[in-house]
């Protein structure tokens, strides 16, 4: 038959899929399948051949129940995914049309392992309102449909703003997290913590290095806040950006890196033609002005690429990106902001 229901017994042996590849991947460990393309997706969906024309699938459509009506799936005789058709071009196609002149050949699927992030990704990217789940041969084995799409988006969207402010994916462990025991709120925070008060420390080590430059001019030192907020400010962004869109880019990490790099060094050459004329007009001083502009320039850059390597590097390591918004990501971007400032101070001032 060119068309029939794809989630029937006898259809996988009439299309030569044997019924244990297509259920084989319900019985993998449950850690595989946890937050996967195969935990949601559902196998009780329409599909034809390329010569089916449009009233036959009509007449086919009526009358039966499916458990996902998104798109129609074109499969040739062996269960290899050929294309879909929408729904909304079928419905408007004519009668005689067949579903190969009807149907888009370039889609994405994905396999039963995949991330179900990745697969809302790609729904998103395509513009699709369900996403095929194929295996290795590229048999189709099912859909996410559109509803478990939305849940998905939903659901990584509060995950990803909890793993930004520092909290854990699992939902007991941000529970613990907030409501736990005083002495595991500690363990989860401290060590973090120390690793900024070791910098904290550097930090002032390092300004103790322009004590007497600080004493002879002191309004080097009226801008020294004003240079680290704004290399946090810069770099707290991109760390926002990349906590997220980690997950979905599939760039290398080159041409990410001279994209924030190029972005960076924007943002601060844009502060900097804004806050030169300022500190010239109430200091009088062009030589602090430059020193202060050239400061935001290079500590915008520096920011960036912070914001962007820590919580790849953290990734790559298998721990929560999320510990890239805290205070590592933080007293990096204060120890370079320090020392971007007082090297314009030593090139341009002293």
């Amino acid at each position: 038959a060119l068309i029939r229901p794809f989630n029937r017994p006898t259809y996988y042996y009439a299309m030569n899929v044997e019924v244990s590849s297509a259920n084989a991947l319900f019985a993998q460990d449950n850690d595989v399948l946890h937050e996967s393309a195969a935990q949601h997706m559902v196998r009780d969906l329409p599909t034809a051949s390329q010569l089916a024309t449009v009233s036959d699938v009509c007449e086919y459509l009526q009358g039966d129940n499916f458990e996902s009506i998104d798109a129609l799936y074109v499969i040739d005789e062996h269960s290899h995914l050929q294309g879909i058709v929408p729904f909304s071009r079928l419905l408007t196609a004519e009668d005689s049309h067949t579903i190969g002149e009807l149907m888009s050949r370039d889609i994405p699927s994905v396999f039963p392992e995949t991330d179900q992030e990745h697969v809302a990704s790609l729904a998103l990217e395509w513009s699709l309102t369900s996403i095929p789940v194929v295996d290795a041969e590229e048999r189709l084995l099912g859909v996410v449909p559109s509803t478990t799409l939305l849940h998905i988006l939903r659901r990584e969207h509060i995950e990803d703003m909890n793993r930004f402010v520092g909290i854990v994916k699992n939902g007991e462990q941000a529970r613990s997290a907030i409501e736990g025991a005083a002495w595991l709120r500690v363990i989860h925070r401290l060590p973090w913590l120390l690793v900024g008060l070791v910098g904290s420390m550097a930090a002032t080590w390092l300004m103790t290095g322009f004590e007497q430059a600080l004493e002879t001019q002191i309004a080097i030192a009226f801008f020294v806040p004003a240079v680290v907020y704004l290399a946090d400010a810069i770099g707290t962004q991109t760390e926002a950006v990349a906590v997220r869109g980690l997950t979905f880019s599939t760039a290398s990490l080159t041409t990410l890196l001279k994209g924030e790099l190029l972005t960076g060094s924007l943002i601060g050459l844009l502060l900097a033609m804004v806050i030169f004329p300022l500190v010239l007009t109430v200091f009088g001083d062009a030589r602090l002005a430059l020193a202060v502009a050239t400061a935001v320039l290079v500590a915008g850059a520096c920011a960036t690429s912070v914001g962007l390597l820590l919580p790849w590097l953290l990734s790559r390591l298998n721990k929560d990106p999320a510990y890239g918004s805290g205070p590592v990501a933080t007293i990096l971007q204060d120890l370079l902001s320090l020392l971007t400032y007082f090297a314009m101070i030593w090139l341009f001032v002293l």
